[in-house]
């Protein structure tokens, strides 16, 4: 004779597990970042200067990661992940719309001096 599992049980333990996981998960990138911030930095003895277009291009890839990271802690907190709280997907779209408000005035600025410099006479 087969015995069947409760099908709530079942459920229950994947739940336990999955929680489980995500803690470890945490607790990893939590000492990851504490290993970061606590260790010295190494000093480097030449420094190139970054171009002003590498610069823009890693400004502008890091806001995207930010967007991104907002709309999947968003898209986890509406799919009903209880790992997500409603606080860290309000903190990840302040920070995503922070930043793209700064990287728009950036953009302001910029091309108002590129305007600026076009009508200079020469």
């Amino acid at each position: 004779m087969v015995q069947r599992a409760d099908i709530n049980s079942v459920l229950s333990e994947i739940r336990n597990l999955r929680s489980q996981m995500m803690q470890n998960q945490r607790v990893e990138q939590d000492n990851a970042i504490r290993g970061a911030v606590d260790r010295p930095q190494k000093v480097q003895e030449t420094q190139e200067t970054p171009g002003f277009s590498d610069m823009l291009s890693q400004a502008v890839n890091h806001v995207n990661d930010l967007q991104k990271t907002s709309s999947d802690l968003r898209t986890s907190y509406d799919m009903g992940d209880p790992n997500v709280d409603i606080s860290r997907v309000m903190i990840a779209s302040q920070k995503a719309s922070v930043s793209f408000e700064a990287m728009t005035q950036v953009r302001n600025r910029v091309v108002k001096a590129y305007e600026d410099i076009m009508n200079m006479p020469v």
